[in-house]
């Protein structure tokens, strides 16, 4: 996405209201003083990309609307040159999130409705999933309740297949350690799950595999763990017993710490970084694959091994 340096133009002598020359990009609307753009103002970036809004002092602030020259478009709120408040942003695919922003990434509360059907509305953090919020798979037509962290599923949570839920904890997406499965409330099947290799899953060449596989922590991925299934080992049956039932997830509190030197220099890098790969791509974000329909995993086994019908 462009930034505000790269919108900059430099201004001939009798640079007022009206359109500016390439190569620094056209410009229709209020200046300041100073005559930076400020107020409602029409910008075609160099880029390609066009800007229709508010700005002050020469960064776009307050309300507008942005298009990339490939079709996305984020419509919402602007706070010194970057997303920031509420605001609507649809992908190419026709992927998008409502919600809010925070220094251009999605944070706060906001709905995310994916290209395949699947939506997840709850907690966001730097961009990720974070914090208490429910994804439901509509292919599958499952529904989880949980905890989130770093856009995994992490913590206690609820797998809601319709005739029957499980309730227990989540490691970086998949079901692990004790749990149980309630049927219409009726009955409870108690147990555990454990992370198992796949046998299934084609190793060779493949990098080394683990739960807690740094490898697997890139921004670009936040996926199941390749080539790892939960298995569920049953234990016992009891009538329905609600003080039985594993902790429910809570809607936590997400706290924005204070951004270091650090932080605010990783940025900066990480905008020049984006400008140089490319300027005005927009972000893309691929659905979460399901803990119970990817390719390969313990599914059948699972259901299998749970006594429906009691």
């Amino acid at each position: 996405m462009s930034t505000d340096e790269e919108e900059s133009d430099v201004k001939p002598e009798d640079a007022g209201e009206g359109p500016e020359p390439y190569p620094y990009g056209k410009y229709e609307g209020g200046r300041d003083d100073q005559l930076d753009r400020h107020g409602f103002g029409r910008a075609i970036l160099p880029n390609g990309d066009i800007y229709e809004g508010s700005y002050m002092h020469g960064k776009r602030h307050g309300k507008g609307l942005y298009v990339f020259k490939n079709g996305a478009r984020y419509d919402g709120d602007w706070k010194n040159g970057l997303k920031y408040g509420t605001g609507e942003f649809i992908y190419p695919d026709g992927t998008r999130y409502v919600g809010e922003w925070k220094r251009d990434l999605k944070q706060g509360k906001g709905i995310y409705y994916y290209a395949n059907g699947d939506t997840y509305e709850g907690g966001w953090y730097k961009g990720f999933r974070h914090g208490y919020g429910t994804y439901i798979h509509k292919s599958v037509n499952v529904v989880h309740t949980g905890n989130w962290k770093d856009g995994r599923m992490e913590g206690p949570g609820i797998l809601d297949y319709g005739c029957y839920k499980y309730h227990g904890k989540f490691d970086k997406n998949l079901p692990k350690g004790p749990g149980c499965f309630v049927f219409e409330k009726k009955f409870m099947q108690h147990g555990f799950y454990v992370n198992l290799r796949n046998p299934a899953f084609d190793y060779v060449g493949a990098d080394k595999l683990a739960l807690d596989d740094t490898n697997l922590e890139s921004p670009e991925y936040r996926g199941n763990p390749r080539g790892i299934v939960p298995l569920w080992r049953a234990r016992s049956v009891t009538l329905y017993n609600e003080e039985l039932l594993p902790p429910e997830p809570l809607d936590l509190p997400i706290v924005d710490s204070q951004q270091s030197l650090v932080d605010i220099l990783g940025y900066l890098e990480g905008l020049d970084h984006a400008g140089a790969a490319g300027k005005g791509e927009a972000e893309e974000e691929q659905h979460l694959t399901s803990p119970v329909t990817e390719k390969g995993d313990a599914t059948e086994e699972l259901l299998a091994n749970t006594p429906i019908n009691l």
